[in-house]
């Protein structure tokens, strides 16, 4: 293997330590320490790729919402309408809230430990929840005027974060399902008009 790549998988490894310490116990509450016996590599090799935690919680950040972005094109793939392309991806929501790897949502999470606007993890929080109101915008506006479709993303990213939320303390199941009904409503109501 080469240097280059070592150095790459060394830090992916970093990253993915630090995402499932971070979930589990929070971002302040794990220490740089923590993360370093956890990866078990060297602080040196830590602060090379990372020099700041806030950059590592970052990297985190965008690489679990490119995660869930691949998630979601896969979905899309899959679905004939954008009717059944909202629908799925409140049913990956579903599943997502009965895994046993649901620790609520990591981006939440971070918003209500960093919530200075001008922050470098706020802003990662931000791109990760205004690609999915603008990944529900797009969906809608195959088939509803541009206005219309732009308002209805914003409801069904609301119903989701809240149903995320509700997930989070032990009333998923409920959430969600309230929330696709709702949902299956505002579809409903903006295709007939």
């Amino acid at each position: 293997m080469s240097l280059r790549a070592d150095a790459a998988e060394k830090r992916q490894h970093i990253v993915e330590t630090a995402y499932r310490l971070f979930k589990r116990d929070g971002f302040h509450a794990t220490g740089i320490d923590k993360i370093i016996a956890e990866a078990a590599v060297a602080k040196m090799t830590m602060y090379r790729h990372f020099p700041s935690k806030d950059g590592l919680i970052v990297e985190v950040l965008d690489w679990r919402a490119e995660r869930f972005k691949r998630q979601l094109d896969r979905l899309a793939e899959a679905a004939l309408s954008p009717q059944e392309s909202i629908l799925a991806i409140f049913e990956w929501h579903e599943r997502w809230f009965d895994s046993p790897d649901f620790h609520g949502c990591l981006f939440q999470h971070a918003l209500a430990e960093f919530g200075e606007p001008k922050h470098a993890v706020f802003e990662a929080v931000m791109r990760q929840k205004r690609d999915l109101q603008e990944r529900l915008h797009r969906i809608l506006a195959k088939s509803i005027p541009d206005d219309r479709a732009k308002q209805a993303a914003m409801s069904l990213f609301m119903l989701i974060e809240g149903a995320t939320l509700l997930a989070q303390m032990a009333q998923g199941k409920e959430a969600i399902n309230n929330a696709r009904r709702i949902a299956t409503g505002i579809l409903s109501a903006e295709i007939r008009q």
